[in-house]
Order: structure tokens, then sequence, then C-alpha cells
């Protein structure tokens, strides 16, 4: 198997098939893998600040996530998902990675599926609230501290 290429981009880089083929990979877990119905499409990909984060083999999204802006200027990862098939090869640790160096040393957040925290953890990041319940799945607000200045 080939190895995955990574590929960075803003929403009005993305071709029309590049769209449509994360958004798919979005669905294909969030909606139908884990029994979601919920508006995937919220509006936040299309804002100026985004960065879509995607890698690809052969051609095909396999793992994704999305870098945003929140309103306060504090970058949020979210919607990080990777195919069924290619699990397990440490393709959402990569991204995050990706993520957190385009992010530099400003703060960032996400919203963790409850069973990713330790993910989230191995990348700095720390419980910050409540656990609750995002369409009937278990998450925590995580957030992982500026870096100290040295």
């Amino acid at each position: 198997m080939s190895e995955p290429v990574l590929n960075v981009a803003r929403f009005d880089d993305l071709s029309a098939g590049t769209l449509y083929a994360l958004l798919r990979l979005r669905v294909d877990v969030f909606v139908v893998e884990q029994h979601c119905a919920y508006p995937e499409l919220d509006g936040r990909d299309t804002e100026p600040g985004t960065r879509h984060i995607w890698y690809e083999r052969e051609g095909a999204p396999v793992a994704y996530l999305r870098l945003l802006t929140d309103a306060d200027g504090t970058p949020r990862i979210g919607r990080v998902v990777v195919a069924a098939h290619a699990r397990g090869a440490g393709l959402a640790d990569r991204l995050i990675q990706v993520a957190l160096d385009q992010v530099g040393e400003r703060p960032c957040v996400l919203d963790a599926q409850a069973h990713l925290v330790d993910l989230y953890s191995r990348h700095g990041f720390v419980v910050v609230g409540e656990e609750y319940l995002d369409d009937g799945i278990p998450h925590l607000p995580m957030a992982r501290p500026a870096a100290p200045h040295v």
C-alpha cells in the first residue's frame, strides 16, 4: 500500500471533486457509522480562516481534520476522522501534529469524543470541562495551553 499524501487547503482552493470526497468521508463515519443524524454541514467549512487538512491514498481521502478559528481568535481542531479501513496506522496523530504545527505556540481547543481523550492528551491537550452528550456520543472539551516562551 502506498504512503499517504498530505494535503492542506482553504475552502476556495478545494476542487468540487475533492470537497465531495472529504464530505463523503465525514458523512460515512460521523453520520452513517456512528448513527448520528445531525447537520454535518455547519457552515464553518467555508470560513476564510478554515484549513482543511487530509491524507489521501491512491487519490482518495483516508484521514481528515479541519482547523478553524473561533470568534475569540483561538484555533480549534474539529471533524477529526479516519476511514475505517485506514485506522490503526497513526494517521490521526499525524494530522493533529500537522494542525498543531500550523497553530504554533498559540493555545488550541477541541471537543473530543470521550473515548479519544488519550489521543489528544498525547499532543498536550487537557480536559477543561464536564462531559456532555453530542448526538448521543459523550464528548469532553479539551484545550492545549499556549507554549511557554523561553
